[in-house]
This record gives C-alpha cells, sequence and structure tokens, in this order.
C-alpha cells in the first residue's frame, strides 16, 4: 500500500472521531479533525502525483474519502437545523451523477479529469464548513449553504458539458 493510501485511510478514520467530537460539544477538538483531514486530500494527492504513487485503489477511496467527510458534517448540521436537506440533496445528486458519467466513460476506454471548478467545489466546501464549525450563526449558514449549492451545481454542469460526447443520445 502506497504512502498516498495510507494517508487517505487516515481522513477515513479521522470521520467518525470528527463525528464524536462535534456531536458531543467539542466544537474546536472537532474543527481541528476536520481541517486536518481536509487537508490530507491535498497531501495525498501531492505524494500520489510527485512520488508516483498512483494507484486504483486510490483513485477509488481518494474522492470516497472527501464526500464521506463532507457528508458527515452537512448531516450533523441537517440534524442541527442549520443546514436545509436540498442543499445536501445538490450534493449527493452531483455526485451520483459525476460518478455514473465517470463509469460509463470508463466502460469506454475514457478517462474523464477533474476539472478546476470541482476542485474550487472542494476547497469552498471545505472552508464553509469550517466557518460553520466555527461561528455558528444563521447568517454564515445561508452564506455556506449558497456557496456550496451554487459551486456543486456549477461544477456539475460544467462536468457535464466538457463530457456530453460520453453520454449523448
Amino acid at each position: 500500500m502506497t504512502t498516498a493510501s495510507k494517508i487517505t485511510l487516515a481522513r477515513v478514520a479521522l470521520i467518525p472521531v470528527f463525528m464524536v467530537l462535534l456531536l458531543l460539544g467539542y466544537t474546536w477538538w472537532a474543527l481541528a479533525v476536520f481541517i486536518i483531514a481536509s487537508l490530507t486530500d491535498f497531501v495525498d494527492g501531492y505524494i500520489a502525483r510527485h512520488y508516483n504513487q498512483v494507484s486504483d485503489f486510490g483513485k477509488f477511496l481518494d474522492p470516497l474519502a472527501d464526500k464521506l467527510l463532507v457528508l458527515a458534517c452537512m448531516l450533523i448540521f441537517i440534524q442541527w437545523g442549520r443546514m436545509p436537506a436540498w442543499a445536501v440533496m445538490i450534493v449527493l445528486a452531483r455526485e451520483f451523477a459525476v460518478s455514473g458519467l465517470r463509469m460509463v466513460a470508463a466502460a469506454g476506454g475514457k478517462v474523464l479529469a477533474a476539472g478546476w471548478s470541482g476542485k474550487i467545489k472542494t476547497f469552498s466546501t471545505m472552508v464553509g464548513l469550517c466557518l460553520m464549525i466555527a461561528f455558528p450563526v444563521a447568517w454564515l449558514d445561508v452564506a455556506v449553504t449558497v456557496v456550496i449549492a451554487v459551486t456543486t451545481l456549477y461544477s456539475g454542469i460544467e462536468y457535464f458539458v466538457k463530457n456530453w460526447d460520453v453520454i449523448k443520445p
């Protein structure tokens, strides 16, 4: 197993730790764990590319770990009434749709590269959730939700527009 994959597995292992800390009210500890877990996303990607450790396992686990971390946080915010379910549905729908498009492309022997809008979506989502953890203020919850929804929709639409040839009727 590569170093990059071990870092990704560590991110997955941090998710329940983050959730327990946040649910028990240890906000600052939860925020620290969330930030560390978020940063591992950039670290494992850098290591995988820089040290030629790209693997099929990593290609599978890295995006899954990202989604699990983000959804864990969003689900807690839904439970607390701080984020509407429709916003999380946008995130889930985009992820399912893009994953489906990638599967169809892979079946046809094509690899779909991630675009910059997806990286911006991930970054703004992680930063926004950090802000929501640190500052439980209603107007900030609304602002972060809007940013997440808009960047998620934009990146999903862009992904399909750029790769329409994969599924065009």
